[in-house]
């Protein structure tokens, strides 16, 4: 099993490289910029990409998605109910003074409680809408591995000030949806350093004053 979590672009969003050795393919979550980058990565691993998926629709975790695919043929996958913030990529690209990167409608979606990722090392997609109302996260029930997006930062929770974004629904998503996983299951989060849900559970200030 290869796991490599490394910040892209301006904003350090958290791409994650996850790869079989045994049978040489992988998927990417969340390419947000740097596709050279993970191009780069994904070749000296010797791996051959087969999803892209991305965990919601803001720019600095879908702004290389479609570059990547270009690159390798690999499919890419989003929650439908972020097809608003697809559509607002200029828009987004203003928020933080960057050039609009080129998009183009996911070629599958991800739903709730489907299966994705590689064959040895399935993902169940969990929608925990708040954040954006298509977030999702990954959670690798196998490898006790959740991949968060920005649901759940070490310490602190996803902004909700954006469009599409609800405070209260994300903190229900976290605490109906995430804090059902066991204490020792690892957080690869969107932004910054990894954590677990027990750590959380226990000390994230926006779950702990509920």
């Amino acid at each position: 099993m290869i796991i490599k979590t490394f910040p892209v672009g301006p904003l350090a969003c958290n791409c994650t490289i996850l790869g079989d050795e045994e049978t040489g393919e992988a998927i990417v979550i969340d390419p947000g910029d740097e596709i050279d980058e993970i191009h780069r990565r994904l070749t000296n691993l010797g791996l051959k990409l087969k999803q892209i998926l991305v965990t919601h629709a803001h720019i600095d975790h879908i702004g290389g998605a479609l570059a990547l695919k270009r690159l390798t043929g690999a499919p890419i996958l989003l929650n439908q109910n972020d097809l608003p913030l697809l559509a607002m990529m200029d828009e987004q690209a203003g928020w933080i003074g960057a050039p609009t990167p080129e998009t183009a409608p996911p070629d599958a979606w991800l739903a709730d409680g489907q299966i994705v990722g590689l064959e040895r090392f399935p993902a169940e997609v969990l929608h925990t809408p708040g954040h954006t109302q298509g977030s999702i996260c990954l959670h690798f029930a196998p490898l006790k591995l959740l991949v968060a997006g920005d649901t759940l930062f070490a310490g602190s929770i996803g902004r909700t000030d954006l469009p599409g974004g609800n405070f209260e629904q994300e903190i229900d998503s976290i605490e109906t949806r995430l804090l059902a996983l066991p204490d020792e299951t690892k957080v690869l989060t969107g932004h910054g350093p990894a954590t677990t849900i027990g750590d959380e559970r226990r000390h994230n200030q926006f779950l702990r004053r509920r």
